[in-house]
């Protein structure tokens, strides 16, 4: 470890980054890139046999080519800088505790831990639930189940084991002292995901800044340059001058770097706002209304997305393959023109860090005028799919938007398992955006549902203002066209907020009887 003199020398970037890469290599999974997963293989496999393609999505290969191989393992050679670890495909032991009676929902639960644990990289090897009132304080699973773990870990040969909820620093460094190996929570395995997946700047900061939020109240120290401070008379009486302590320790050095640098990210997350504002205004001031989809990670939204506007956004069967929304346009089958924005998935017990670092990101879905929310139909629990993303739209304030829900993957939906999801959601839609199932009704309920333009005038347009004509098109709905002398009549609806720009073309109620 370098001393406290070596920390000032660096810059607080610096500093941070190392911080990051010491704790993340004892609380994250320590993978830039995840095995390919057998639901990756098969959704591959799918697009081989001639199925439906999403576009061209030029970050798939990209994306593939930072993942590990199976069998290929490095090691670091200095050691000196963090402690000694091997990078390679983790082999992991699930934990969880569940009440009597939350038997299947701690089960369901174990199924997503699992299949967040292979999109960040790692092979689940076990799987492991107590039933306990409340988790152990000290240990999370209690003393018998902990010693049973140590032994399962140490004949499976594991690395790591991952609680499935977000377990307190002492729990955390009680755990690994029972099982010797390195022990982390789902929030963790989330964050790693992000870090793989995010692409933009505004995306990496988001991200960053989540990682910073949660690593800062797990930092440990190491070894005597993270000791406490030494104060007056150290060794004893008569150590006198020249022995007082060094002031700040090291890892309090640490914590104020990171706190320097959380501010930066949040003043620089703050400053693509008014980019994103910008945009927003220019929608809004061409009364553009926006679609946001919304919906459980992996329910396929960036699929219906891609089936919808052909906009070639990167698709795989993984947990948060997208992070930064992205935007199209689309139109009714009347001619009035939306955007469809895609949003970051959610999960359950989603981490408190990234909802608030994401919020810039979810204002799409409290901005919007209609909300898409896509399901995973063939999802074991459906509905605890549909109450948490519900919950998360509520907590960034878009209750009471219109909503249209849509159970995607319909066909992998038999006719039993649509009678119960009826049950469940009666007005919801099924369609496929693998073979376009449905599709056409879920735009004619977007169109349905959408804003309306209100009033309807009859103009008539000098022919040297076509930019009117095309306005009309654009913002308001063309009910009929007729080329007479004076120019084009027109008769359309449009929003009264626009009314003023046109009003000196309307033909009175006089002219049209004349006429």
């Amino acid at each position: 470890m370098t001393d406290n003199t070596d920390i000032r020398e660096h810059d607080a970037d610096d500093v941070v980054a190392r911080v990051l890469a010491t704790e993340q290599s004892r609380a994250s999974v320590t993978l830039f890139g995840g095995a390919t997963s057998s639901r990756a293989q098969a959704l591959q496999s799918d697009a081989d046999e001639g199925g439906f393609h999403d576009g061209e999505q030029f970050d798939r290969e990209e994306r593939a080519a930072l993942r590990r191989v199976s069998g290929l393992s490095t090691e670091l050679q200095d050691v000196t800088e963090v402690e000694y670890r091997q990078l390679r495909l983790e082999n992991v032991v699930l934990i969880g505790v569940y009440s009597q009676g939350s038997l299947q929902d701690a089960e369901n639960s174990m199924r997503e831990l699992a299949a967040l644990a292979e999109t960040a990289g790692a092979v689940v090897l076990d799987g492991m639930l107590q039933r306990r009132p409340h988790p152990d304080a000290s240990t999370y699973l209690g003393r018998g189940k902990a010693e049973e773990l140590a032994g399962i870990v140490a004949a499976l040969g594991a690395d790591t084991v991952v609680a499935d909820t977000e377990l307190a620093p002492s729990q955390r460094r009680a755990l690994e002292d029972v099982v010797k190996v390195k022990v982390i929570d789902r929030t963790a395995v989330i964050l790693d995901i992000f870090s793989q997946h995010a692409k933009s700047r505004e995306g990496k900061a988001q991200v960053e800044l989540a990682q910073l939020e949660y690593l800062l109240p797990r930092l440990r120290g190491w070894g005597e340059s993270m000791s406490r401070q030494a104060g007056g008379q150290v060794g004893g009486a008569g150590a006198g001058m020249g022995s007082r302590g060094p002031g700040e320790t090291k890892i309090e050095l640490d914590r104020r770097r990171i706190h320097s640098r959380m501010a930066r990210l949040r003043k620089q997350i703050a400053g693509f706002k008014p980019a994103r504002e910008a945009k927003r205004a220019n929608r809004t001031r061409h009364s553009v209304p926006s679609v946001a989809i919304a919906g459980y990670t992996n329910a396929g939204k960036s699929s219906l997305l891609n089936r919808v506007t052909k906009a070639g956004v990167l698709v795989e069967n993984a947990l948060f393959a997208t992070l930064d929304a992205t935007v199209r346009r689309s139109v009714t089958a009347d001619g009035r023109l939306y955007t469809l924005a895609d949003t970051v998935g959610f999960v359950r017990n989603l981490p408190h860090q990234l909802v608030e670092a994401f919020r810039s990101t979810l204002e799409e879905v409290a901005d919007s005028d209609v909300i898409l929310h896509v399901v995973d139909g063939s999802h074991p629990d459906p509905a605890s799919q549909l109450a948490t993303v519900r919950d998360v739209i509520g907590e960034v304030g878009a209750r009471g938007i219109p909503e249209i829900v849509v159970f995607n993957k319909a066909d992998l939906i038999s006719a039993d398992d649509r009678l119960v999801l009826r049950g469940l959601e009666p007005g919801a839609i099924f369609a496929s955006a693998r073979t376009g199932e449905g599709i056409d009704e879920v735009l004619a309920a977007i169109a349905r549902l959408l804003p309306d333009p209100s009033l309807e005038v009859e103009l008539v347009v000098p022919y040297d203002r076509g930019d009117l004509i095309s306005a009309l098109h654009e913002r308001g709905r063309v009910i009929s066209t007729e080329y007479v002398e004076e120019g084009t009549r027109v008769t359309a609806r449009i929003m009264p907020e626009y009314h003023a720009a046109f009003e000196p073309f309307e033909v009175t109620k006089t002219d049209s009887a004349t006429a």
